[in-house]
């Protein structure tokens, strides 16, 4: 081997090892980046030679990173309405490389690689992310596209939907705050992290954060039911015997639910201590009401309730929302009767996901 071919084999190998190492990418995303780029290159520049019902391969010597182009013959089809062509069995195998097309494939393949490269890594780093779903991220506004804001979130940017924006909140450039790592979806730019600041795990994993008991699990969040921007309501259950749930999420002179609340930019919470006995559950769900009358007929699902002359509109809430809350959390209809008039029917369930609670909420 001449000296040439050996120093261009170690400057090759050298550069694709130092670029994978610094992507954090696997050198074989590379080379097959750099294998497309090469068939783009040759069709672009070689018109008169490539055939859109032939199959072209590249053979790429990963040392020294010569390129030899290969033809088959191929028959095209179509597979979700997109054209495709598959080789014919059989056929010769073409050594179709133009005199010379090396320099020229390296210099037009130069920003596909990059592009590759780049697609890669942010994949690489959507994985990433995609790992930690369901956990708090924090995040900056950098641009509003259309309706939908973009987030950087340190390694990627993330995108806000309107359905994952609170709007009672009023967001701006530059402005920094805590999501939640929602879900990963699919789109013409590729794949995305979406984030959110309206999903009940926004609450409950701000809760994590700042309650080292709710963290051990040593208190449990049963349920949550909220009203994004302004009423939250959550139900809390001790496992250790002394720990008390409501007064561990409150925290000394409430400062773990003021930290959570001033996430929530002011967002009003209702902790509530969570009862295997579900009358006096929703009774604790009413909060701030008290002094309440409940009968709970488990078979159609419909808590009754009667609540004092002075308790009423406490029990009900502005617009109904405390009653709305209540039902919930508790999964069920309540009804509130005072002086024995049915005065509210709040339906217990809600087709938004975050406002529902499911059975893996409820005890067993």
């Amino acid at each position: 081997m001449s000296r040439s071919n050996i120093t261009a084999r170690s400057e090759f190998a050298s550069a694709l090892n130092q670029v994978a190492h610094e992507r954090n990418l696997d050198p074989q995303i590379i080379l097959d980046a750099i294998r497309q780029s090469i068939v783009a290159a040759f069709k672009k520049d070689h018109p008169e030679i490539y055939q859109e019902d032939h199959v072209y391969d590249v053979e790429l010597d990963p040392g020294t990173g010569e390129a030899r182009i290969f033809e088959v013959a191929g028959e095209l089809y179509e597979e979700d309405g997109i054209s495709k062509v598959k080789p014919v069995a059989g056929s010769p195998r073409s050594d179709v490389t133009p005199p010379g097309f090396g320099r020229i494939a390296a210099q037009t393949a130069k920003q596909v690689i990059i592009q590759k490269i780049r697609e890669a890594e942010k994949s690489t780093i959507v994985a990433e992310y995609e790992k930690r779903l369901g956990t708090l991220v924090s995040g900056m506004i950098i641009r509003f596209v259309g309706n939908e804001i973009m987030v950087d979130i340190g390694k990627s940017e993330a995108v806000l939907p309107p359905s994952e924006q609170v709007h009672s909140e009023n967001y701006h450039l530059n402005q920094r705050l805590t999501f939640l790592l929602l879900s990963i979806r699919e789109t013409a730019r590729g794949r995305e992290v979406v984030v959110s600041r309206t999903d009940t795990g926004l609450i409950k994993e701000l809760f994590r954060r700042e309650v080292p008991e709710v963290n051990s699990g040593a208190v449990e969040v049963k349920a949550i039911a909220r009203d994004p921007g302004s009423r939250t309501k959550i139900a809390v259950y001790s496992h250790q015997s002394g720990v008390d749930p409501v007064g561990s999420c409150v925290g000394q002179k409430g400062v773990r639910v003021q930290a959570v609340i001033g996430e929530l930019n002011g967002e009003k919470i209702d902790i509530i201590q969570f009862n295997e006995d579900i009358e006096k559950f929703v009774a604790s769900a009413l909060s701030p009401a008290t002094g309440l009358g409940v009968k709970v007929d488990l078979k159609n699902q419909v808590a009754l309730v009667t609540a004092p002359e002075d308790q009423l509109s406490l029990a009900i809430g502005r617009e109904g929302q405390n009653a709305k809350l209540a039902g919930k959390l508790t999964g069920l209809h309540i009804d509130i009767k005072g002086d024995g008039k049915a005065i509210l029917q709040e339906k217990g369930t809600s087709e938004k996901k975050e406002n529902t609670v499911t059975n893996d909420d409820k005890p067993q």
